[in-house]
């Protein structure tokens, strides 16, 4: 283990993972360098975009692109922070407007669901899981309320029509992929 407790609860650790966060509605792949170091992994990449399941600074900020791509006024509310040993953990709320195709990615990196903008809003609660050297994230995994989201944004029960809409979506998304 790389730090104590006490040093994480005290610092930077915390401030690091506070901003990881923060820089996924509006960093720049220069300003997630600060926080992510070189070889960091994402554990929840696995349905992101190809780029995006990488690692480092650039993998991180192409999984903040693919978010920024569907939902706009992208926002995290941190309600808790707790580190132990190399460990932080944050519990927050992700709210925004889902104002673009939202590309859900398979294990080909090729899109395979897609899910046309409903212009709704959402408010979904998530714990994040950050695994520290130094002040630097070198993994991070999550816990989603996704189903909440699909909810709140109309995704299910899908209608007829959205069916149809998430049909022309994904054609369009894979004829985008192929150029």
């Amino acid at each position: 283990m790389s730090q104590s407790t006490s040093e994480l609860s005290t610092g930077a650790a915390k401030s690091a993972c506070r901003r990881s966060v923060e820089l996924m509605a509006a960093g720049t792949v220069e300003e997630f360098a600060a926080v992510i170091a070189p070889d960091a992994v994402n554990r929840e990449a696995g349905a992101e975009p190809p780029a995006a399941r990488g690692r480092g600074p650039a993998a991180f900020f192409a999984s903040a692109q693919w978010l920024r791509d569907a939902f706009d006024d992208l926002h995290w509310e941190t309600h808790e922070l707790v580190g132990e040993d190399d460990l932080v953990c944050m519990y927050a709320t992700m709210s925004g407007v889902h104002t673009r195709p939202f590309v859900v990615y398979g294990p080909d990196g090729r899109p395979d669901q897609v899910f046309p903008p409903t212009g709704r809003t959402f408010a979904v609660t998530q714990s994040h899981w950050f695994r520290m050297a130094g002040d630097k994230i070198i993994e991070h995994w999550a816990n989603r309320d996704d189903q909440g989201q699909a909810l709140q944004l109309g995704w299910v029960p899908p209608t007829p029509a959205y069916l149809w809409r998430m049909r022309v979506a994904r054609r369009r998304a894979i004829q985008a992929a192929r150029s």
